[in-house]
């Protein structure tokens, strides 16, 4: 894995001047590179970088150039020692967190960070959804959070898929699915985000996929308890629809999204419904790519 980058990030030209956040103090910084995206991070205390690594996205890498798209700020009290420390996080001249545990505030930065690549990257358009690949082929699983997806997802892999996310499906123009594996976050009983665990393809039984992926099948199957998955299969232009209400630059790149969406499932089986238990519903979705 490449080290962090001892260098002190700059904000690109033109974004608006934070004088106030400027003053507090700043003594070290990183800059990294994901999916084309730069960020830097900076902060009142030197050793807080020597925590960073877990917390950055998949497929990071140093940055060359000091200037960033987007400058993170993680300010925490000099006086305190231990996880416990009050602790400020900005991102430009916004204050996204105050907290008195500087673990909350790195998981704050963790998501920020990844949301921020999903957002700006140029080079790749992300979709809100799980993803595995089987025999040679993607399975996208669209969903906002507390959809199941990543419950799916984790069944999906102790059943012998590869994994690629729980989180976003990377596309690229020509409708392939690039990994972005993240740890799944799997929750605690009753959806519980206090007790959620980081577990790695590996943890399950599984392995992490490393080449991109044309996509075989798109199960948008939302989680309801007791329910049977007997789906409906959707035409490609509907299916366009559904998955461009998940794409994170729909908006601020409408041809670009939608350039990728339509080749994404211009030879895909797209299934929509409600879903039951997710080792049954698993097992299921493999078997139906198997018949495709």
């Amino acid at each position: 894995m490449a080290s962090l980058p001892s260098v002190m990030p700059k904000p690109r030209r033109g974004e608006p001047p934070a004088e106030r956040v400027d003053r507090l103090g700043w003594i070290a910084g990183t800059c990294v590179e994901s999916f084309g995206v730069r960020i830097g991070i900076r902060s009142n205390e030197a050793r807080i970088l020597e925590r960073l690594t877990p917390h950055l996205p998949p497929a990071w890498k140093p940055s060359r150039s000091a200037v960033v798209d987007r400058l993170f700020s993680l300010w925490v009290d000099p006086g305190a020692r231990g996880s416990r420390r009050p602790a400020r996080l900005y991102a430009g001249r916004c204050c996204l967190a105050r907290t008195t545990d500087l673990g909350e505030a790195l998981a704050i930065l963790e998501s920020e960070i990844r949301q921020t690549v999903a957002a700006e990257s140029r080079r790749r358009v992300f979709v809100h959804a799980g993803v595995v690949g089987w025999r040679g082929r993607a399975i996208v699983i669209p969903g906002r959070s507390r959809s199941g997806k990543t419950t799916l997802v984790a069944e999906l892999v102790k059943a012998g898929a590869d994994y690629y996310s729980d989180e976003f499906a990377v596309l690229d123009a020509r409708g392939r699915v690039f990994p972005f594996p993240k740890p799944l976050s799997i929750r605690g009983p009753g959806g519980c985000d206090l007790h959620a665990r980081r577990r790695t393809a590996e943890d399950l039984g599984g392995v992490s996929g490393r080449r991109p992926l044309k996509v075989g099948l798109v199960a948008l199957a939302h989680h309801r308890p007791g329910s049977t998955w007997r789906p409906s299969q959707l035409s490609a232009g509907r299916a366009v629809l559904e998955l461009l209400a998940h794409t994170v630059p729909a908006r601020l790149r409408p041809e670009a999204s939608l350039e990728a969406l339509e080749h994404a499932v211009e030879n895909a089986l797209v299934l929509r419904g409600k879903r039951g238990e997710a080792e049954e519903t698993a097992r299921q979705l493999l078997d139906r790519l198997d018949t495709v």
